[in-house]
């Protein structure tokens, strides 16, 4: 028999299940009660936010987006480090032969303004794809076979050639940390449909997250329900949520049927055990995702022609095959945006090639090619693909001269670069704008990471000009003050 004097495991660091429980017992009884009477709306005056004036509403619920809407979910395929573009799907011709050759050119990385230097002619040749005819390089054959959903924006700018500030830039749309990652702004513009999973999921490279960590997925100065969720394609699927302090899930099962049967939304913050209302809620939720994720995560219902499809019968895409598919099946669940990351930590763990450009890109492109392949078949045959957009890119590019003295290594280019997009009322087989014919900075239809925000923004049905977000005594806007224009081109 246990020693009844003995303190009972803790329950999320905080407070042992006998002490919790006896916290509960004098008020929760009161608060189900008002729980259930506010959801039958008997009490739905009383159900208040914190100024005691306004209806209280839950932050993540769904919302109608103010303008028709394409698309309803993104899909966001982050190609940390900086892929190249001339090397990928961006076809330079007159490179070829120019390999080796000193020329002039001028370039800005993270060694600097260089005025000229030695080209690094494409590693790869490049073929013909769909009835549009794209060249697109044998780094991505399965990709390739896709390039009719794809639209091709040869013509990317950003402000900053550093990882760090860039990674924010493409994330946030500022160079700055604290402002709203891209994900938060969909998740408050147009909530969740799913309240047992996060409506914001971001899934890293087994390598580690990337530079900055989670200031890329931060919900900035919004609430902290808008900020991105980590999740695994295996294993435990939040880890967050594993459970911990010895406490068996019969146990939070339990504990969290007796103490969750009311309908948190509804509980007025103006009653004295707002707190505690609080603190149930978050326990509630919590436990929630704890039993949804998992699901999430089975991958046992999937039939092995799909799960083929996404290269998970492959060591070499297993990974990112799981990724993709898990991404599909949470936008199947009602999940509005997520990130994936190819590539993570430093240096070669992502598509920073610095030193060796071949090494470094066909392991990557290797290891994503036919994964993000299957996600556009698999999403399109669902009758899944019109409804989300698909997002592909780094921060930056890579420029056209090697960066050293020997070797294939490229520095990063923010003058120009190559990202594309798919699905959500995207048009297919086209290319945008373009690069010099070295590639080395863009020429035509300069397009600002802003525009590819606002892009987004207005296939999600949003005039990104006027979703703000009140703050410090100004409306803020993912796309800035001075605004951007959606890529209308492809739309």
């Amino acid at each position: 028999m246990a020693n009844i004097d003995k303190p009972a495991n803790t329950f999320c660091g905080q407070t042992s299940r006998r002490e919790f429980l006896h916290q509960v017992g004098g008020g929760f009884s009161s608060l189900a009660l008002t729980g259930m009477m506010a959801g039958d709306g008997f009490l739905a005056n009383q159900a208040m936010a914190a100024d005691g004036k306004t209806p209280w509403a839950n932050p993540l619920a769904p919302k109608k987006s103010p303008l028709p809407a394409k698309a309803k979910h993104v899909i966001f395929l982050f190609m940390y480090g900086g892929p190249s573009h001339m090397d990928t799907f961006d076809y330079k011709p007159k490179l070829y032969p120019l390999d080796g050759k000193t020329i002039d050119v001028k370039t800005f990385g993270r060694g600097g303004k260089k005025t000229g230097g030695r080209v690094v002619g494409p590693k790869w040749d490049f073929k013909k794809y769909g009835q549009c005819g794209k060249q697109i390089s044998d780094l991505f054959p399965h990709v390739g076979q896709q390039a009719d959903k794809i639209a091709f924006l040869h013509s990317m700018t950003a402000d900053s050639p550093i990882h760090g500030s860039a990674m924010l830039m493409m994330n946030s749309g500022h160079l700055l940390s604290g402002k709203p990652s891209l994900g938060s702004w969909v998740n408050y513009g147009l909530g969740s449909e799913n309240e047992n999973l996060p409506g914001y999921v971001v899934m890293l490279d087994p390598t580690g997250g990337p530079i900055s960590g989670a200031k890329n997925w931060t919900s900035g100065y919004m609430p902290a329900a808008y900020q991105g969720v980590t999740v695994n394609a295996s294993g435990t699927p939040i880890l967050d949520l594993k459970n911990a302090r010895g406490m068996k899930r019969d146990e939070q099962r339990t504990m969290l049927d007796t103490l969750g049967r009311f309908n948190n939304r509804h509980l007025s913050t103006r009653t004295d055990n707002s707190n505690l209302a609080a603190r149930i809620a978050s326990y509630e939720l919590a436990y929630k995702m704890q039993m949804s994720a998992p699901e999430a995560v089975d991958f046992d219902s999937e039939p092995g022609h799909i799960q083929k499809l996404y290269g998970l019968d492959q060591k070499r895409t297993q990974d990112f095959g799981r990724k993709c598919l898990l991404a599909r099946r949470l936008v199947e669940r009602g999940v509005r945006f997520i990130q994936i990351y190819s590539g993570g930590n430093h240096n070669d763990a992502n598509w920073d090639a610095h030193g060796d450009l071949e090494k470094n890109h066909n392991y990557h492109a290797g290891n994503t090619d036919q994964p993000i392949a299957g996600l556009l078949k698999d999403l399109e045959q669902r009758g899944l693909l019109d409804e989300t957009l698909i997002v592909w890119g780094g921060e930056f590019g890579r420029q056209p001269t090697a960066e050293y003295a020997k070797g294939t290594g490229r520095d990063h280019n923010s003058y120009g670069f190559t990202m594309w997009m798919a699905g959500g009322g995207i048009k297919g087989g086209i290319s945008v704008g373009k690069t010099d014919e070295l590639g080395a900075a863009a020429v035509e239809d300069r397009f600002h990471v802003k525009n590819l925000h606002a892009t987004v923004l207005t296939q999600l049905g949003f005039d990104p000009n006027d979703l703000s977000y009140f703050y410090r005594g100004l409306d803020q806007r993912l796309v800035g003050v001075e605004g951007a224009e959606p890529i209308r081109q492809i739309i």
